[in-house]
């Protein structure tokens, strides 16, 4: 391919510069072979002329593809080079905040120096179990990587972890070993893993110290190697450290620190147990002051030293150790302190009693004397005698730090091994990961022989890296068949034999070391001349003598040979060491054990970046010790190194290269200078340069087709797609030295993946010309039509509306006459109409003046006659009153003057005897007849005078009425003439009053005008205030409809807040529920576990001889699974495992029982917080428990009076049996006949009595028992921690020596027992009855109060009525009251019926019981003589219909068969498909029926304790079976259902008819065990959802994510080394389809099991969290996957799994809410990602996701093609602004592992009992229907 085909117009390449390393710029113009420069754009617009060097004539780097940019492996490049390395990894560290990148088979980790969250338990979760290139770049992806391949391959692994200090080793190395903790787990209960990572703190404290570079600097290598046994889990680990910088314990340069624990102990000398330390201020001592940086921000350093601590309790290192390790730190400060002062110029003197001496001879227990005589001066040997020679002061000063620092080296060195010690097991290593942290390269202004040491091991690494490299490039290429050539790569070997050759630099060194005057000068003149000439790696500076420099393969380093040969030698005085030996601290004495090392070096360099290793070999021989005193650092370090090779060389090797970004420790600040300084010197871009190299970019036949059939025509596709890609690339690439064709995959040189990309984009781009141009051209077409079409419909309705104004003119013009002409007519008229009514006004005022002038004159006539007419009359009554007077006046005195007469007449005639006596005949009668008359005539007369005397005064009363009228009449007349003469002064007066009107008038109308004007202005104002009234009632309103809507919103804001209280409330109550449940898991986990151990304990124990002894107390034929077993299997389980237990650890023993112990601590205070929580809700439950332990109280009391009643019974039985026999004797004594008591049948019958006596007895004892039963169960009602009801009967046998025969003896028991049983039934029905008569004659109280009530708030309404709405009121209540008596005796009538048919049937039942058992009894009873003797009579004896009571009845011998065949070997898949759902369920609830129908404890407690065990068993068994599992858990469900549902309990009897409520239980109350069936199917449930996850995880990923659902709608980008080759192998194997069938398959199995749908919606849900949980997370860790075209796959396939859920019913689960997150993260991939308005419409829609997964996505966010655009560093910034505010967790990743609270709805069966038949595939023939 011609350069002039890739540099054209519009390429990017790159050009050098000196800020920024590489710049960006585009051509703007072709470039042609033989142009000497270059026209460039640069990206700030600036146009450049580059020119081209004409030696080489080599081009710029051409730039890769944007689509190439960020991608996490930078082998996926096309264009290899350095500035595409820097490019990419700072577009991932600064615009994506990723800190991982893998270039080739290297992690590539740059130092973030900020916490990031990607390090939790989720995100080692989300790692473990996936393939390298599965996920995005990571450092668990590495240690997954390594622990996959140790068990797969059986190999050990090494993590090699290299770069600068503060580029972030320690920490990689750290969570590599986190990793490794967490996934694999340790082998015993010893925690090794927390073992391993205690360790950490204490390394950091005693090898860690502050630099300018890191405030948390290793200054030490270590290799950890982590041993695996053969399961692969963690056994423990071995460390072993290399270059410990002992320099620094004696001097810090500016702003540095000594190791991290001088300045602990300093800040914890405050402390009670450091008192005797004499510590103070760090300060205040030399060793600690020197770099002015005693402090290091935001770091605790007493609160690090109690860390520190608790990591050396946790690996075994006690208080008193760890006190003696501090007294020698502090002795190592004081020693600093102590000042040595010139005595001459050849000789020192310490001060005498100098107090820091003084601290340190105390402190490690030597004397003062000794130790500053041995301080000044050194003891020479010859060969004849021995001198002490004086040192001058600073001779002096360099042995006392020399002391210091060997002493604190031996101290390294004793923690060390003591740490691992503690990290070492006794069980056998099978397999070791190891992590390498140690230096990268280093080169500073002034290196020494630190640096040299330091460089020439990672020369050492970098050769063995390269060459690990080339085997793996090696590899790929003769496994897919390519042929190759070799690689041209820098081998550094020359270096190496230039450093550590013979007559090397260290062999040099060494000599030198051996000479008697040798100097660094010396050792610098042998240098020049032995390698100045021969080696090209070797040159000597100009302008120094004293310096060499080295070509490493990172860069040249210039040494300065000062210093060399003393650290080479690192001396110590012999005879300080021989004082510190005859310490009386044995701490010490033990630190110097081996005296050989005393003087010799320690393996540990004491200059500035030194390091040390530890050996940790058994002792040598001595001659071996003085050899190995002779030894260098140099010769040790060489030695210790080359074992560090062979442990690599023996591994497989994983690289991890940490990247420091810049020297100022900013937060995601990249300098690209130091990245590409520490990029050459870590072998990132020798990996790449090898890659180049050959074939780096790799393609299978499948991901090329996918990707480039664009570029391919129809014809050219054939079915082989490997003949179809080497058909396409013969003719897109013409040569052929391109590409190679593997077997498996296609290979390119570099750059031309990014020709094929450039010919895919430009065959894209000319498409999408073609279809915009057809487009355009449809949008033009269609703008014109509609603009014709629209021109039309505008001329139409133009010409419409012109012809409608016409017409309307015309109309209008017609209209206007018509109008003129009626106007006209109407003026006529109305004038017409007013002359007529003018003329009619006048006439009719004139007529009506007349009228009624007219009108007045008739009545003035009228009322005149009237008048005379009334006086007319009045004269003539008087008149006429006066002539009757008068008349009645001479008649009456006429007529008395008569009468006197006639009296006179008579009296004469009365004095005539002889007159007398002729009359005398009838005279009495007639007198008396006359004196009648006299009276009445008396009484007349009486009243004629009252008339009279009434008128006499009425005439006087009107005579003088009359008078006074008269009197009146003349003085009207006189007053008449008054007025007449009054009338001239009225008219002057008139006159007068007239002028005063006219004037009035004047001012009337004056007053008038005012008024109107004022009338106007009050018109005026009211119209003003009505304006301002209205406006103030506007106002009004609007305050009012404000208002209204603040107290709606404010309505609207408490209901919220009372919603949202109520959802925290309910998430608090599930929060609480789900730890519950989590703590059930734990517990199941720990009783597994036992378990376990239990098995080991006994498999271990089955080889060995012997038999071992049961306990003797318990018969052999008691059931395993009673309480008293289990009892005793504990205890031997407890035995067992005490001896387990002492043949482990007794440290780890007790760790595992404080884990226990704190577990069950955490138990009981969460089930305590569960129980405040369910408080409230419990509140009204209390007082029915109340009342509840009430009735159980008395019915307590009620069973005690039912014994003592059977007891009576009983008695009562005996006395008649003792009567039978006694009149049977009786009988037998006088007696004769065919049936004489002599005969054998009487003898059997009194037999049969005397055992029936006998038995009462027995009764009576049981009696007894049972009373003594029943009073310790009143007392455990009052005691919270009894959980049981009943007590275990004892069973009694007492003298049964009286009885002859078994089979009477049976015979006897079994009809006392009926009969008990039916007397218990009898009191049981009574007491139920009573309790119901109880109850109705409540309500009926009740009732009758309500009523009374009721009546005088009617009465008193009545009252109040008036009498015919009170009478109507009346009729009307009467009718109401009879219409409910009526109804009230109906529904009396209904019960009584009810009552009477249920008494019938048990009157029924217990007469055949009754009529079976004497059937019984008598054919039992009847003897051979009755057989022969007495003749039988034949009975017809009816068959009836059995009525079973839905009851099972076995034995107690078959309760293990029973629980065998049941559960145990019972075939989940034939019940479920075969038989009704839960039929174990209900055989064994029929079965505990019946146990509890014949009140047997023993039996209930045993039966439903073996049913729990075995459920557990054949789970743990099969728990992996999602059958199984499934199964039982809808069989532990309906068992509980049913025990609910049967208790008695009125909330669950609801739904029940009347036959389910007689088959409650009656003499158990079974709430405990309720309790444990509950937490057993939480159990189960979560054992299922783990059988699920564990099913549907391996499909999740590849259905949801990688699988192609829409063929053709995401391409396949490029990949790199570390692409998916696992996956590729299985792609297709799971797809959405796989994903929907297996949900089916759950959701069909449940059903067929007969789960509740309430527990099938719950599973539905949380399986679809656990899919959206698992994609999502992978979506979050996957860059590959966020893209737009996978949006749309992950839609279309939430959109199938809604339609799942429609199909099945399951909308409303809850199902689909738990896909909210994965389907806003799929929409986040879609949506636009530009402006502001998309970053508000992003926050408002992705409510469920966090602000740091909406921010990942936008990060990971990767264009699969060139049209589509990535994501702004300033868009994310503007979506992290306004998330700011949100309230949520920090979390990334969703928590796959989270399990919703399950919650069991009560589910009442309606199935009947009784009508459950029992198949004979179940082997249950024992049991027996009742």
């Amino acid at each position: 391919m011609a350069a002039s085909e890739l540099y054209t117009k519009c390429a990017r390449v790159w050009i050098p510069d000196a800020e920024e390393v590489w710049k960006s710029a585009e051509l703007t113009k072709d470039y042609k072979n033989g142009d000497a420069s270059l026209q460039l754009m640069l990206e700030d617009g600036t146009n450049i002329e580059h020119t081209l060097d004409p030696k080489t004539k080599n081009l710029p780097y051409l730039r890769n593809p944007d689509i190439l940019v960020g991608e996490n492996d930078l082998t996926a490049l096309s264009y290899l080079h350095e500035p595409a390395v820097l490019h990419n990894l700072k577009v991932r560290f600064v615009d994506s905040k990723l800190i991982y990148t893998y270039c080739g088979i290297v992690l590539v980790a740059i130092n973030p120096y900020e916490t990031l969250p990607i390090y939790g338990t989720d995100i080692i979760n989300a790692y473990s179990g996936q393939n390298m290139g599965d996920m995005d770049p990571h450092i668990f992806a590495v240690a997954e990587e390594a622990y996959k391949q140790m068990a797969r391959d059986e190999r050990n692994q090494s993590i090699i972890v290299s770069g600068e200090s503060g580029a972030g080793k320690t920490v990689s190395a750290k969570y590599a070993m986190r990793y490794f903790a967490t996934v694999s787990g340790s082998a015993s209960e010893a925690n090794v893993e927390e073992k391993v990572l205690a360790s950490n703190p204490i390394m950091e404290a005693i090898g860690n110290a502050k630099t300018t570079r890191n405030d948390n600097s290793s200054r030490f290598g270590k290799y950890i190697e982590i041993g695996f046994d053969t399961r692969f889990r963690i056994i423990g680990a071995n460390m072993r450290t290399y270059l410990l910088e002992k320099s620094r314990v004696v001097f810090q340069a500016d702003e540095e620190r000594n190791y991290h624990i001088f300045y602990q102990l300093c800040a914890s000398s405050h402390l009670p147990e450091f008192k005797n330390l004499k510590l103070s201020s760090a300060n205040d001592f030399l060793y600690t002051r020197q770099g002015r940086s005693p402090v290091i921000a935001g770091v605790d350093d007493t609160k690090e030293l109690s860390t520190t601590r608790n990591a050396f309790t946790l690996l075994g290192i006690n208080e008193s150790y760890q006190m003696g390790l501090f007294q020698v730190l502090a002795a190592i400060l004081h020693l600093g302190n102590v000042e040595i002062k010139d005595r001459d110029s050849d000789s020192s003197v310490i001060p005498p009693n100098n107090r820091h001496l003084t601290a340190f001879c105390e402190l490690v227990g030597v004397t003062y004397q000794d130790m500053s005589q041995w301080l000044c001066h050194r003891k020479l040997k010859t060969a004849t005698e021995t001198y002490v020679k004086p040192l001058p002061r600073l001779q002096a000063t360099n042995a006392r730090d020399a002391l210091s620092k060997h002493i604190y080296a031996k101290l390294f060195n004793w923690i060390v091994e003591h740490v691992n010690k503690a990290l070492i097991t006794n069980v056998k290593q099978h397999s070791f990961i190891g992590v390498l942290d140690i230096y990268g390269f280093e080169t500073f202004e002034i290196n020494s022989f630190e640096q040299f040491c330091i460089n020439y091991a990672n020369e050492k690494l970098q050769q063995q890296f390269n060459m690990h490299v080339f085997k793996l490039e090696q590899e790929e290429y003769m496994k897919e068949q390519i042929p190759w050539t070799l690689i041209d790569f820098y081998d550094n070997q020359p270096c190496i034999n230039l450093i550590e050759a013979k007559m090397g630099i260290l062999d040099l060194l060494d000599e030198e070391c051996k000479m008697p005057k040798g100097s660094d000068d010396s050792w610098a003149q042998k240098l020049y001349n032995t390698h100045l000439k021969t080696s090209s790696l070797f040159e000597k500076p100009r302008m120094s003598n004293r310096a060499f420099i080295i070509k490493h393969f990172a860069d040249k380093v210039e040494y300065q040979c000062d210093g060399f040969l003393e650290k080479n030698k690192d001396t110590v005085n012999e005879e300080q060491i021989n004082v510190l030996k005859a310490s009386k601290f044995e701490l010490l004495v033990e630190l110097f054990h081996d005296g050989e090392k005393a003087i010799s070096p320690t393996g540990q360099v004491p200059g500035t970046g030194g390091r040390t290793r530890l050996s940790i070999k058994p002792d040598k021989s001595r001659d071996s010790k003085s050899k190995e005193h002779k030894k260098t650092v140099g010769c040790q370090f060489r030695n210790s190194l080359q074992m560090l090779m062979e442990t690599l060389n023996a591994t497989t090797p994983h690289y991890v290269r940490c990247i420091k970004p810049n020297d100022f420790k900013m937060a995601f600040t990249f300098d690209p200078k130091r990245a590409v300084q520490q990029l050459r010197a870590c072998g990132v871009l020798e990996t790449i340069r090898i890659s180049a190299a050959g074939f780096p970019s790799r393609w299978t036949y499948q991901e090329f087709f996918s990707r480039y059939r664009v570029l391919m025509k129809q014809k050219d596709v054939l079915p082989d797609k490997k003949l179809t890609c080497k058909n396409v690339l013969e003719k897109l690439v013409q040569d052929q030295d391109k590409y190679q064709f593997g077997k498996t995959k296609i290979f390119f040189r570099a750059g031309q993946v990014a020709y094929l990309e450039k010919l895919r984009a430009d065959k894209l781009r000319a498409a999408c010309i073609r279809i915009q141009k057809t487009i355009r051209c449809w949008l033009a077409r269609k703008k014109y039509l509609r603009k014709r079409s629209a021109a039309i419909t505008i001329q139409r309705f133009t010409r419409g509306y012109q012809a409608r104004c016409l017409a309307k003119f015309m109309r209008r013009t017609q209209a206007a006459t018509v109008i003129q002409k009626y106007q006209r007519m109407y003026m006529e008229k109305k004038r017409y109409r007013q002359k007529q009514a003018a003329a009619l006004a006048m006439q009719t005022i004139l007529r009506a003046y007349m009228a009624r002038q007219k009108y007045q004159a008739l009545l003035r006539e009228h009322k005149a006659v009237i008048i005379q007419r009334h006086v007319r009359g009045w004269l003539a009554r008087c008149w006429y009153k006066r002539c009757l007077v008068s008349i009645v006046v001479l008649q009456c005195s006429i007529r008395r003057m008569r009468a006197r007469r006639e009296l006179k007449k008579l009296k004469i005639e009365a004095r005539s005897v002889e007159h007398f006596k002729k009359l005398n005949k009838g005279m009495e009668n007639k007198i008396m007849q006359l004196q009648r008359r006299i009276d009445e005539q008396t009484k007349e007369n009486r009243s004629v005078n009252e008339k009279l005397v009434g008128l006499e005064n009425s005439y006087t009363a009107e005579s003088e009425r009359m008078r006074g009228e008269l009197n009146r009449l003349r003085g009207v007349e006189e007053e008449a003439k008054k007025k007449t003469n009054q009338v001239t002064s009225l008219l002057e007066e008139l006159e007068r009053l007239r002028k005063e009107l006219s004037a009035t008038q004047q001012e009337k109308k004056t007053i008038e005008d005012w008024a109107q004007t004022y009338r106007n202005e009050m018109e005026m104002m009211v119209s003003e205030l009505k304006e301002q009234n209205g406006s103030l009632k506007k106002e009004k309103d609007d305050l009012n409809r404000l208002i209204q809507e603040q107290s709606q919103q404010m309505t609207e804001k408490m209901v919220r807040s009372i919603a949202q209280e109520t959802q925290q409330l309910e998430s608090d109550l599930n929060e609480e529920r789900s730890r519950y449940q989590n703590l059930l898991t734990e517990h199941l986990r720990l009783e597994e576990k036992y378990d376990d151990l239990k098995e080991e304990m006994v498999s271990s124990n089955v080889s060995k001889p012997g038999h071992r002894r049961t306990d003797s107390t318990h018969s052999s034929n008691e059931s395993e699974y009673t309480y008293n077993s289990e009892y005793a299997e504990l205890e031997e389980g407890s035995r067992a495992a005490e001896d387990v237990t002492r043949g482990m650890d007794t440290s780890l023993t007790l760790k595992l029982q404080k884990r226990l112990t704190e577990l069950e601590q955490e138990k009981q205070s969460l089930r305590n917080e569960l129980e405040n929580k369910e408080e409230q809700f419990q509140r009204a439950r209390a007082r029915d428990d109340a009342e509840f332990k009430k009735a159980r109280g008395a019915e307590l009391e009620y069973e005690s009076l039912k014994r003592q009643e059977l007891e009576s019974e009983n008695k009562k039985l005996k006395h008649n049996l003792a009567e039978m026999r006694q009149s049977l004797l009786g009988d037998a004594a006088a007696g004769a006949g065919a049936g004489a008591p002599g005969t054998p049948a009487y003898k059997v019958l009194l037999e049969q009595l005397n055992a029936s006596c006998e038995e009462l007895d027995v009764r009576k004892e049981e009696v007894l028992i049972l009373r003594s039963q029943l009073v310790s169960q009143k007392e455990a009602m009052h005691h919270k921690d009894e959980k049981e009801t009943m007590t275990e009967p004892s069973v009694y046998a007492e003298d049964v020596s009286k009885l002859k025969d078994a089979d009477e003896l049976k015979q006897a028991c079994i009809g006392l027992k009926d009969t008990n049983r039916l007397l218990e039934h009898q009191l049981q029905t009574q007491r139920r009855t009573y309790d119901n008569e109880v109850e109705s004659l409540r309500s009926e109280l009740q009732n009758v109060k309500e009523e009374n009530n009721r009546q005088q708030q009617l009465l008193a309404q009545n009252l109040q009525l008036p009498p015919e709405a009170r009478i109507e009121a009346s009729l009307q209540h009467e009718i109401t009251r009879l219409t409910n008596e009526n109804l009230d005796l109906m529904e009396q009538l209904e019960k009584q019926d009810r009552t009477i048919r249920k008494l019938k049937k048990q009157l029924k039942v217990y007469s055949k019981r009754i009529g079976e058992m004497g059937a019984g009894q008598t054919e039992g009873q009847t003897s051979p003589g009755q057989m022969v003797d007495e003749p039988i009579h034949p009975v017809n004896i009816p068959r009836r219909e059995k009525d079973f009571q839905g009851m099972l009845e076995y034995k107690k011998e078959d309760e293990l068969k029973l629980v065998k065949n049941l559960i145990l070997e019972l075939k989940p898949r034939g019940v479920a498909v075969n038989l009704i759902p839960g039929l174990p369920a209900y055989i064994l609830f029929m079965c505990l029926r019946h146990a509890d129908y014949v009140n047997d404890d023993q039996k209930v407690r045993t039966l439903l304790t073996s049913t729990i065990n075995s459920i557990k068993k054949i789970l743990k068994k099969r728990g992996d079976d999602f059958e199984t599992v499934s199964f039982w858990l809808a069989n532990t469900c309906r068992f509980l259902h049913c025990l609910k549902q049967y208790s008695g309990d009125e909330a669950f009897m609801k739904h029940n008819t009347q036959r389910q409520n007689e088959h409650c239980l009656s003499n158990f109350d079974l709430a405990e065990y309720r309790q444990v069936l509950s937490d057993l199917s939480i159990q189960i449930y979560q054992q299922l959802i783990k059988c699920m996850e564990n099913i549907l995880q391996p499909m999740i990923v590849s259905g949801m994510l990688e699988h192609e659902t829409i063929q053709g709608v995401s391409g396949v980008k490029p990949t790199g080394l570390r692409k998916r080759t696992s996956s590729i192998a299985d792609e297709g194997t799971y797809t959405l389809d796989s994903i929907l069938r297996q949900l089916s398959a759950f959701h069909s199995t449940m059903c067929q099991h007969g789960t509740d749908p309430e527990l099938i919606k719950q599973v539905v849900k949380q399986q679809f969290y656990i899919i959206g949980a698992v994609t999502l997370n992978n979506l979050l860790l996957r860059k590959d996957m966020c893209s737009w075209s996978k949006g749309m796959q992950i839609r279309y396939n939430v959109s199938q799994l809604e339609e799942w859920l429609r199909d099945k019913g399951l909308m409303t689960c809850g199902a689909k809410e738990t896909l909210e997150p994965l389907i806003q993260a799929a929409q986040l991939l879609q949506v636009k990602k530009k402006t502001d308005e998309d970053a508000e419409a992003i926050c408002s829609m992705c409510l469920a996701l966090t602000t740091a997964q909406i921010v990942k996505v936008l990060n990971l966010y990767t264009p699969v093609n060139e049209f589509e655009e990535r994501v702004s560093v300033s868009f994310i910034r503007t979506i992290q602004t306004r998330l700011r505010d949100r309230c949520e967790s920090p979390q990334l990743l969703m928590d796959t592992k989270m399990i919703y609270p399950v919650t069991f709805p009560f589910s009442p069966s309606s199935l009947a009992l009784e009508t459950i038949q029992i198949p004979s595939s179940l082997n249950l023939a024992f049991l027996t229907r009742v």
